[in-house]
C-alpha cells in the first residue's frame, strides 16, 4: 500500500527539517507532503530543500484545513500524520506507528508520548485523543466531512469520529519524544495567546464531534 506522510506546519523553520529527514529514513513511507499553513518564515523553502512535496496555503487556515490540503495533494492509501515541531523523533517511532495499520491490525494508530518531558507526557496521558501523531487509512480521514473547519480540534474530532464509526484504533507508545511548546516558540505572551486559540478550537471540535 502507498504511504504518504502529511506534515502540517505553521512557522516551523527550526524543526521541520529534522522531522522530514527522519521520515525519509523510513522506507515504508513513499512520499512526504508538507503543508505550509500560511507560514511567514522559511518553512516552505526548507521543506522543499529537504525533498518534501510542499503545499503552500496563502493564509493560516488551521490544522484541520492544512491536513485536508495534504490529503488532496497526496496519493497515499495510508496516511502518516505528524506535527512539524517534534523533538526527538526517530525512524522507529514512525515504523511503530505505521505497523498496526500497514498490517491491517488497526484502521488508525495514535502515538502517545512517554519519557519525553513531563509537560507533554502528562498532556497526552490526560487527553490521548489530542495527539497529532497518527497513522490512518485514507478512507477514515475522508469520512470527516467537516475536516477543514476543525482547526486544532481536528485530532479530537478524528478520535470521536472513529468511536462513532467503529474504527479500529490502537495506541502506540512513543518514548523520548516531545515537541516545542508555543511559549518556547513565541515567547510567553504570544505563546499563551496562541495556546488559548488552540483550546478554543479544541472546544469547538468537541461541539462538532457531538453533532
Amino acid at each position: 500500500m502507498f504511504v504518504s506522510a502529511i506534515i502540517p506546519a505553521y512557522n516551523e523553520e527550526n524543526t521541520v527539517a529534522d522531522v522530514i529527514g527522519t521520515v525519509k529514513e523510513v522506507k515504508e513511507v513513499d512520499e512526504v507532503v508538507v503543508v505550509s499553513d500560511g507560514s511567514r518564515d522559511n518553512t516552505a523553502f526548507i521543506s522543499k530543500r529537504c525533498g518534501a512535496k510542499v503545499v503552500e496555503l496563502p493564509e493560516n487556515r488551521g490544522k484541520g484545513a492544512a491536513i485536508k490540503a495534504g490529503l488532496q495533494a497526496c496519493r497515499g492509501d495510508i496516511l502518516l500524520l505528524l506535527d512539524a515541531d517534534l523533538v526527538g523523533l526517530k525512524a522507529q517511532h514512525i515504523r511503530d506507528l505505521l505497523e498496526p495499520v500497514v498490517k491491517n491490525h488497526a484502521d488508525m494508530s495514535v502515538g502517545i508520548f512517554t519519557k519525553g518531558r513531563l509537560s507533554t507526557d502528562l498532556a497526552q496521558k490526560i487527553a490521548p485523543q489530542l495527539s497529532g501523531q497518527r497513522a490512518v487509512k485514507r478512507s477514515v480521514l475522508e469520512g470527516l466531512s467537516n475536516l477543514e473547519i476543525t482547526g486544532y480540534g481536528v485530532d479530537f474530532v478524528l478520535t470521536r469520529y472513529a468511536e462513532k464509526a467503529k474504527v479500529r484504533v490502537c495506541e502506540v507508545e512513543m518514548k523520548d519524544l516531545t515537541h516545542v511548546t508555543k511559549e518556547e516558540k513565541l515567547g510567553f505572551v504570544k505563546g499563551f495567546a496562541q495556546r488559548m486559540k488552540m483550546y478554543w478550537q479544541i472546544y469547538r471540535g468537541i461541539i462538532l464531534a457531538k453533532r
